[in-house]
């Protein structure tokens, strides 16, 4: 298995290696000079290029990983998902029917990941940093807010800001969120992934993609319809609702391992 393992690693590589250049030198010209259709052509190539990575993840490296339930794309779609795996973006990408998704980033993700990294710049995603200086921060939340206002297709945000070492659902850095619900009315489709959480880093991948038992919740919709409501109330009700489902989701897999 850990040659399995290996080889489904040196695919994604070159996979994601080969896929960073077509994007560059193909894709983001064509959607810039197709402007009517850039959103469709961004989200098609964007599922295939998340299809294609778990495509080899099931295949080669054997990981038990579902297929999602789609949530419908489109203007004032708010996505919120607990955050286990370097998996949980092209996984909720994977899971977008339509446009394709801007996504909640941290900071340094913009840096040096193929694909993503590009991505991240290009697309003008809305990224922030809890370390950051008074005054860039101040901008990044500024940006986020006009991100939230205007945006046309869903808004994906991870509400706990980092990924939790147990994969239970830690404590929501809420800056962010009750901003984008100050912004607009929402319909907000709550994602609850688990079985990710032992390979939330690259490195966990070596010799243990076939231990990957993967599992991702898809409920909603939730309306959010007066943004100068109590936000707090709100988020709160989030939070619950997922510790909830990944009670429900370990205890169902429990009930069905063997004696």
């Amino acid at each position: 298995m850990r040659i399995r393992s290996c080889v489904a690693l040196s695919l994604v590589a070159l996979f994601f290696s080969v896929g960073d250049l077509l994007q560059r030198a193909v894709v983001h010209p064509a959607a810039r000079m197709l402007s009517k259709d850039r959103a469709a052509v961004l989200g098609r190539w964007q599922r295939f290029l998340s299809r294609t990575l778990f495509m080899i993840l099931r295949v080669v490296g054997v990981a038990d990983i579902p297929r999602p339930r789609r949530v419908p794309g489109g203007p004032g779609v708010l996505i919120l998902m607990n955050h286990q795996s370097i998996l949980d973006i092209p996984m909720v990408i994977a899971s977008v029917d339509g446009a394709f998704p801007t996504i909640v980033t941290r900071q340094r993700y913009a840096k040096w990941i193929p694909i993503i990294s590009h991505t991240i710049r290009s697309l003008k995603y809305p990224v922030v940093d809890s370390r950051a200086k008074a005054g860039t921060l101040r901008r990044y939340l500024e940006n986020l807010d006009q991100v939230a206002r205007t945006s046309d297709g869903p808004l994906v945000l991870f509400p706990e800001g980092t990924r939790t070492r147990n994969g239970r659902i830690g404590r929501f850095q809420t800056t962010g969120l009750e901003r984008i619900l100050r912004a607009r009315n929402w319909m907000v489709y709550v994602l609850v992934s688990d079985g990710y959480w032992c390979h939330g880093k690259l490195a966990h991948f070596v010799g243990g993609i076939h231990e990957i038992e993967g599992h991702l919740s898809v409920l909603g919709p939730i309306e959010w319809s007066d943004p100068e409501a109590d936000s707090e109330v709100f988020i709160d009700r989030i939070r619950d609702l997922m510790v909830e489902e990944l009670v429900r989701v370990r205890g169902a897999k429990a009930d069905l391992a063997p004696a």
